[in-house]
């Protein structure tokens, strides 16, 4: 942090003994390790709720990109799915249309086998011949 050599340190020892007074030097140097210890927390605090407050960003962030993805997907899968029941119906649409009579034969030839089955099982009460 700060650019001290030892042999700074050392002059300010004996300034602070001078000054201080070889007995109150101990409380005093206490007392400032205990400021600097909560100074150094409290740093450590904020620079966790700095980076804690940058995560949150980005994680909102990525979730507004993940919504507005996912909101595209499913625009893009409604209208495939519309495109696809549009197509289907035309081509229902065209296949009535062009087999209109095979479909009225083919009801007709239904109707005559069930109605033939009726009236054989009304010739033998087993229903077998």
């Amino acid at each position: 942090m700060f650019d001290i050599a030892f042999s700074e340190l050392v002059v300010i020892a004996i300034v602070a003994l001078i000054v201080i007074g070889p007995e109150k030097l101990p409380k005093v140097a206490r007392t400032l390790g205990a400021l600097t210890g909560r100074m150094q927390k409290y740093m450590a605090q904020i620079k966790e709720e700095v980076n804690r407050e940058s995560r949150f960003a980005e994680l909102q962030k990525l979730q507004d990109e993940i919504k507005s993805a996912a909101g595209a997907t499913q625009a893009n899968l409604q209208s495939g799915m519309n495109e696809i029941g549009q197509n289907l119906q035309l081509d229902l649409e065209s296949r009535n249309l062009a087999s209109g009579n095979e479909y009225k034969n083919a009801d007709k030839d239904t109707d005559e086998s069930i109605a033939s089955e009726v009236k054989q099982s009304a010739k033998s009460p087993t229903g077998k011949e």
